[in-house]
Formats: C-alpha cells, structure tokens, sequence
C-alpha cells in the first residue's frame, strides 16, 4: 500500500514558509471520534492533542481557544480573562466561515480570518503537542514554542476536567 502523501492545506503551508519542523499523523477520521479518536490512532496521550475550538465574543467578534483534548473550555472562565461579558462557541459554519477549515480539520495555523489565539497555559509547557494539519484525519506534531512563535497565543487558565 503506498504511503499517503502529506495533504497541502494553508497550515502546512504556513508550517514551511516559517520553516517550522513537524512530524505528519494521517490517520482514519471518525466522524464525532474527537481527541480520542486521533490520540488512540496515534498511540498518545489525548491530554497532548490539542483541541482548536473557534467561539465568539458578546460582540461577535471570534477567536480561537486551544484546550488539551481531555479537558473542556469553561466559557464564563474565559470570558472572565478576557473581559468580555460572555463566550458562545460557534456553529460549525459559523466556524468554516471564519477560519476556512471544516468542523473536525480544524488548525489554529493559518486561517482565512485572523484571529486572536487564547491557549490553555499548560499546553505551551508540553514538550511536544499534536494540533489539527487543515484536513479531517490529519494531525501535525510540533513543539509548543513554535505555536507560541508562530501565533503568540495569550495564555488562560480556564480548562475543566471533562
């Protein structure tokens, strides 16, 4: 069976210019599989697969919020650090239209909008995180300070253990 080849999404391509170095997970895409779906295909920890969940301000203004696999993003947390009055996650085509990626392919990294990025603290302290390459079924691994270069993500401490 031939390897399949890496998909050429805007994260990648983004990854390159900024000649970032990152390992390719291709695995099969469960539909409502989640983290822990990608984490057990891969054989890691869900807590090292990072969630990018696109949510909106009481202003409808969206931004992107990276949460370790296993935990949940508390809203009224996040809206607290932030100082907004309230945080709604978005729907999924509210999602695609913002960050031009389908719902389950989802990357922080290069995104049609940009937006600001707001990453649970503990993720950047990982020696090595998985995030969503562009394509459903897709993870690249990379080391945390280079999302932290590449994005500069504010730093929250809003995770709830699911």
């Amino acid at each position: 069976m031939a390897k399949e080849k890496t998909p050429v999404t805007p994260a990648i391509r983004l990854l390159r210019e900024a000649k970032v170095s990152f390992s390719d997970h291709l695995y099969p895409y469960e539909e409502k599989g989640g983290t822990a779906s990608s984490a057990r295909a891969l054989g890691v920890d869900e807590h090292t697969v990072v969630k990018t969940l696109v949510m909106e301000d009481d202003r409808k203004e969206p931004l992107i919020v990276l949460m370790h696999g296993d935990r949940q993003v508390s809203t009224r947390e996040l809206a607290r650090a932030i100082g907004a009055r309230g945080i709604t996650p978005c729907t999924p085509e509210v999602a695609q239209k913002h960050s031009g990626y389908l719902v389950g392919g989802t990357s922080p990294l290069g995104t049609r909008k940009k937006m600001p990025v707001y990453s649970e603290a503990t993720i950047l302290e990982l020696p090595r995180i998985y995030l969503n390459g562009g394509k459903r079924g897709y993870l690249v691994g990379i080391d945390p300070k280079e999302l932290i270069r590449l994005l500069q993500p504010v730093p929250v401490s809003v995770a709830i253990t699911s």
